[in-house]
């Protein structure tokens, strides 16, 4: 049983695992892991050539801070490395106008797991026949909007589903409309290695149609003879946060086994094959993800062996990478208020106990959940100085009413850290912004993208005024000031600063 996330003191469990020997320099930015644009200057940590003392002290925190350069530049390598595929950037890692606006300019597809995340891409001139929508449990609501748009593909992921687009497709197809392009998500069978809760292509799972119970054979089968329908191909997805490219060819031969069993049994040769994302990052300096390149390269050679043993073209390929894209390229950026050591027990060192301080931010896990749901791992810095102390251990908590509201477990931060220092909080760009909460009526951070100097806040910060008008009594209500102060008005949404 894992130890309780409050600390090792919970339950008298022993002192905590090792976190490792201090480095050298406590405020270094590993190239590995932060922001391509990430530097100190004069100590104080500077994105997109702008210090981010700057950026807190107009925007206020907590702060996520995108680096434009970076989140662009990973999807240009992506568009080069699938040169003649399809790189469908996965918005649900993390989606607003804007993103969705250079991802259209780019050239790449995005993919949308609800109604509103493609509302959202189609909003901002997204367009439409580059869209897939996915999702479990589609609405007939969701896929109205996905026929009458006219997306590029509708991702299948149960029987149930079928039975709601048909007549959707049918309406169109008769008033001149042609079939509505279709996938397959095929479960492959794959125990992708990583956290459970984001494997997705185990059979005891809900995304799907099963391959070994011939599930996924008989949907595309149905699918085919439906008039209103054109089944373009066949997608899969292993999971999240993986570095073994194993994984995916495993997954690539299967679901090249399943088209060979399509053509068998209807004469069709599918043209596309999703093989999904799930492509890892480095949150650590030992994390060592693929490069896109490499993957592009494995896995184009195992569809096209596979692909040539059973007879059959190869397919047009197409992958979803999110966090590979928006991962890295953001940090979040928090104030210190409360500093509360803990003493842990001996250190082995006569008359120096261990001693961990709990580092209190002014955010937590309504910004950033996966520390507490998926045990995952992140680093920090200090970020509006560098500092020579000694080393402290130290834990990064938020302020929310929860022992398990942790952001970074264990770490060295400098001894002389103290309240109303900035922390600065690495690869939070996917599944952070996109999976927080108003937990404790925390109020959701902005997101302002830099570059080259300049700043624009590309999402603003939620504010009270925002949660009084969903609240039926609370509504006419005149809502308090923001806690923070009011940006200038050059700093305003839409400004460069």
């Amino acid at each position: 049983m894992r130890a309780h996330p409050a600390g090792p003191l919970h339950g008298s469990i022993a002192p905590p695992p090792a976190v490792g020997a201090a480095p050298a320099d406590l405020g270094e930015l590993d190239r590995h892991v932060w922001p391509r644009t990430a530097e100190r200057i004069g100590g104080e940590l500077h994105l997109g050539g702008r210090p981010v003392t700057d950026l807190a002290r107009a925007h206020g925190t907590p702060l996520f801070v995108l680096d434009e350069a970076d989140f662009r530049g990973r999807a240009a390598e992506f568009a080069t490395a699938f040169a003649g595929a399809d790189v469908h950037y996965a918005s649900k890692a993390f989606l607003c106008g804007q993103v969705a606006r250079w991802v259209a300019e780019d050239g790449l597809h995005l993919d949308a797991c609800s109604g509103n995340e493609l509302a959202i891409a189609l909003a901002a001139g997204f367009p439409a026949e580059r869209i897939a929508l996915h999702g479990n449990n589609k609405s007939l609501v969701e896929l109205r909007l996905a026929v009458d748009a006219g997306i590029g593909h509708v991702v299948l992921d149960s029987f149930d589903e079928i039975d709601r687009l048909v007549p959707l497709a049918a309406a169109r197809l008769a008033a001149g409309g042609g079939p509505v392009p279709v996938l397959i998500r095929s479960t492959v069978g794959i125990e992708a290695h990583t956290h459970e809760f984001i494997a997705t292509a185990h059979e005891d799972q809900k995304f799907g149609f099963s391959l070994a119970t011939g599930d996924a054979l008989t949907a595309a089968v149905r699918v085919i003879r439906e008039p209103a329908l054109h089944l373009a191909g066949l997608h899969s997805h292993i999971g999240s946060q993986i570095f073994d490219t194993a994984g995916f060819e495993a997954a690539a031969h299967r679901v090249v086994g399943l088209l060979g069993q399509v053509h068998q049994a209807t004469g069709e040769l599918l043209e596309e094959l999703n093989l999904g994302g799930g492509f890892g990052i480095a949150y650590l300096s030992e994390d060592d993800p693929v490069s896109p390149h490499d993957v592009a390269e494995r896995l184009r050679a195992v569809v096209a062996a596979e692909c040539a043993q059973l007879g059959l073209p190869v397919p047009r390929l197409a992958v979803e990478p999110g966090r590979a894209i928006a991962g890295p390229g953001t940090v979040t950026l928090y104030e210190i208020g409360t500093i509360k050591p803990v003493r842990l027990g001996s250190s082995g060192t006569p008359g120096a106990p261990l001693v961990r301080n709990y580092v209190s931010v002014d955010g937590g896990m309504s910004d950033n959940i996966r520390t507490a749901l998926y045990d995952a791992s992140y680093t920090c810095v200090l970020a509006n100085r560098t500092s020579d102390a000694p080393p402290a251990l130290c834990r990064v908590v938020g302020k929310h009413c929860e022992s398990g509201d942790v952001l970074v477990r264990d770490l060295w931060l400098p001894s002389d850290v103290q309240p109303g220092d900035l922390l600065a909080v690495a690869a939070t760009g996917a599944y952070c912004w996109s999976m927080a909460s108003n937990y404790n009526y925390l109020l959701k951070p902005p997101v302002v993208a830099v570059r080259d100097g300049e700043a624009i806040e590309v999402v603003r910060r939620q504010t009270l005024a925002d949660v009084f008008a969903l609240d039926a009594v609370l509504a006419d209500v005149p809502a308090p000031s923001p806690a923070i102060d009011q940006p200038a008005p050059e700093h305003a949404a839409g400004a460069r600063s």
